[in-house]
């Protein structure tokens, strides 16, 4: 229960960050405060507080040390403030946010660490009863995991050697590590184990294994060579693979299955947005780096892909109709993921089109769409506070 209790608590500082990084999109902040909103502040929220609710058990253990949430939780919320405010503060701001940050995942990664210490591969699934006939599948999967967190550890060095003075390690690189190294990799390990049951389906073994292969060999290939053109598009191809085997593995399980609720159709406008995200990436790997390319590659990724797959994901495990306030239902879900999908799609069509009126329409229905969400959240939590 106390790990529950703290993995809510991520989740719920996840989602106000959420609405902070559509807000700052609509009011045209600098992209590294738009990014460190959207990446440090909800994604990785999001992935920190589910991790230490989830790998516990998919690694057939117990978390090692049951206080490290709540230690992790106000050095990693208030470094990501911190980081977020750091282009347009004072300049020591942003090495103040960089020392909590990574003090934050020092404690996240010695706390995993040790939990699956004697079982760092996942060989151990904790699978058994009805679902032993996934047993292979969980056990590809869980490889995913420990790589996942290697990418974390790397960024996580390369951020404070740069704030210390020590070495020179470019934001960008710091985002493609995080975002493809440890989010989307996370993505991939974990959702192979929760969709299939969520949606009472299965995915061929082969396909787990190509996704979870690309996904954890793309992150370095773009991390490191994010300015050689011939190593950026090769590592694009290998990330491609990546994201559009899971996309196509999640299509099939939902077309495979009878069950139909909300948080599905999240995650099925998620796979969707990471092929066209991927898509924007390839061509700005091919063809130089346009602004407009470069600005819907990172919103398709961060909004779309990661973004409305945290979404779905949520809705999933806090279902809405649990909420104890008005509006908590599935209607209200339904149009919080329509507002964030067809916002998305309109913000993209107005940067490739250059039509300027599209983006505030956009921006301003990716507000009320995250305003939505968190009030569902916050409303399924009230009940368990």
């Amino acid at each position: 229960m106390r790990t529950e209790r703290a993995s809510r608590w991520f989740v719920a500082a996840s989602a106000l960050f959420f609405v902070g990084f559509h807000a700052a999109i609509a009011v045209a902040a600098p992209r590294r405060v738009v990014v460190t909103l959207g990446l440090y502040g909800f994604v990785l929220h999001v992935l920190f507080g589910k991790a230490y609710a989830l790998v516990p058990s998919y690694f057939d253990r117990d978390l090692a040390w049951e206080s490290g949430p709540a230690v992790q939780f106000p050095l990693s919320v208030v470094g990501t403030v911190a980081l977020a405010l750091g282009p347009v503060g004072p300049p020591w701001l942003g090495p103040v946010g960089t020392g909590l940050w990574v003090g934050g995942v020092g404690v996240f990664l010695g706390t995993l660490g040790r939990t699956m210490w004697g079982n760092v591969t996942g060989a151990a699934t904790g699978t058994g009863g009805a679902n032993a006939h996934r047993e292979p599948v969980d056990r590809t999967a869980n490889v995913a995991v420990p790589i996942a967190l290697g990418y974390l550890a790397v960024a996580a060095a390369g951020a404070l050697a740069t704030a210390a003075g020590f070495g020179s390690v470019l934001p960008q690189q710091l985002s493609h590590l995080l975002a493809v190294g440890t989010a989307a990799l996370f993505i991939f390990g974990v959702g192979f184990r929760v969709f299939p049951r969520f949606l009472v389906a299965t995915v061929p073994r082969p396909v787990v294994v190509l996704v979870v292969m690309a996904g954890a060999t793309g992150p370095a290939l773009l991390g490191f060579g994010l300015f050689d053109r011939a190593l950026l598009l090769i590592g694009g191809v290998v990330e491609a693979t990546a994201v559009a085997g899971f996309a196509l593995s999640y299509l099939v399980l939902f077309l495979r299955s009878e069950r139909r609720r909300v948080g599905f159709y999240a995650v099925l406008l998620a796979v969707v947005a990471g092929v066209v995200g991927i898509g924007f990436g390839l061509t700005v790997a091919a063809t130089g780096r346009s602004p407009a390319l470069v600005t819907a590659h990172y919103r398709a990724m961060l909004a779309g892909f990661l973004g409305l797959t945290v979404v779905g994901a949520a809705f999933q495990f806090y279902p809405p109709a649990v909420g104890v306030w008005p509006c908590a239902d599935d209607r209200t879900a339904l149009l919080s993921i329509a507002l964030l999908g067809s916002g998305l799609g309109i913000q993209l069509l107005g940067l490739v089109g250059r039509v300027g009126w599209m983006r505030p329409v956009g921006t301003a229905a990716g507000v009320l769409g995250a305003l939505l969400y968190t009030y569902l959240l916050l409303a399924a939590f009230a009940r368990r506070w």
